[in-house]
């Protein structure tokens, strides 16, 4: 089946075949290319610079090229449409039509096929839909990260609810994971706009805290208007959950960008939002981190912690898994204060 609303990411570096190279061994040896499978490799320099995840997609597509008719599910259909991954999943996820248990060769998973579902034709590649992928991984995968790819595939499919996941959920040959996935696929919402906004909204309700408003708009007397990602009415708090990417100098000056920052927060006080916390990715992988932040602006749980969760959350983030952009402080320019309030 054919989708045009669905587009392929594209290969972040290039893939080298054997018949590219005069000689692979020699180059291997001198440090030019790396092997990633067999008979493909990538320029050495280029794939240091790659982040985790975007090593897993340039993987992902070598396995593409060596297995042109390959359907590819979990974190490799994930990464492929888009929905996101945290760090390097490891293996590629390949569904097979066969009866026999899932099984691994040469960095490739193999999954039975035990759903009559028709995968997607994107771009030239066969991948399981996002609705699928979502309630696979929902399945298979730490809630938090289930919920984080239910609200992207929301996001992605605009054909999509979550009745028809909670149906697939419900309904699949295979009763393991079934009541894992419940949570994730009953709480999954389009408005979240990032998969650290995800990832916050499961570790907030984790603490016991009360659940945001989403996405809420703060009109101002000039006519303009800003967007808040997380608004706690009875506290005053708005919560804003920035990727780091933002003031790393990817996008531009993150010097101006602070400064922009800083700006919009000025605006935003007043009688209304009392004060705004501010974390990204470094703070989300500390849970001691967001607790201690969202008490200091005066948040209170309603409910007791969830400490199983609050425990693999906490590995399912470990550092290995996260790029130096998203931990190293040192490596970022100064930031101001993440406490923007008015006193």
């Amino acid at each position: 089946m054919t989708d045009p609303e669905q587009t392929i990411r594209p290969c972040p570096i290039a893939l080298l075949r054997t018949d590219e190279l005069a000689h692979p061994e020699r180059a291997v040896a001198r440090g030019d290319v790396q092997r990633v499978r067999r008979g493909i490799y990538v320029p050495v320099d280029a794939w240091r610079d790659l982040a985790p995840w975007d090593r897993y997609l340039a993987r992902v597509h070598a396995v593409a090229g060596s297995y042109p008719d390959a359907v590819f599910s979990h974190e490799s259909a994930a990464v492929l449409l888009g929905l996101g991954v945290i760090g390097d999943p490891g293996a590629v996820h390949i569904l097979v039509e066969s009866a026999s248990a899932s099984r691994m060769y040469a960095g490739v998973r193999a999954h039975a096929r035990s759903d009559p579902s028709t995968p997607l034709d994107v771009g030239g590649l066969l991948v399981t839909s996002p609705g699928e992928t979502a309630v696979t991984l929902a399945r298979h995968r730490h809630n938090a990260l289930g919920r984080a790819m239910a609200d992207a595939a929301l996001r992605l499919d605009r054909t999509l609810d979550l009745a028809s996941m909670v149906h697939d959920n419900e309904t699949r040959a295979s009763s393991r994971g079934r009541r894992h996935a419940r949570w994730p696929l009953t709480v999954a919402d389009a408005r979240p706009e990032s998969m650290l906004e995800s990832l916050n909204l499961a570790l907030i309700e984790w603490l016991g805290y009360p659940d945001p408003d989403l996405q809420v708009r703060f009109s101002h007397p000039d006519g303009t208007a800003d967007r808040g990602d997380f608004w706690w009415d009875s506290a005053g708090l708005l919560g804003e959950v920035d990727g780091e990417l933002k003031y790393d100098g990817t996008f531009g000056d993150p010097v101006a960008a602070l400064r922009a920052r800083r700006r919009r927060d000025a605006r935003l006080i007043g009688p209304h939002v009392r004060s705004i916390a501010h974390w990204g990715w470094a703070e989300t992988a500390d849970v001691e981190s967001v607790r201690a932040l969202l008490s200091g602006h005066g948040l209170r749980p309603f409910l007791p912690e969830n400490a199983l969760q609050l425990h693999s959350f906490a590995r399912l983030l470990r550092p290995a898994q996260l790029h130096p952009r998203d931990l190293n402080v040192r490596t970022r320019p100064r930031v101001p204060p993440t406490v923007s309030s008015d006193s």
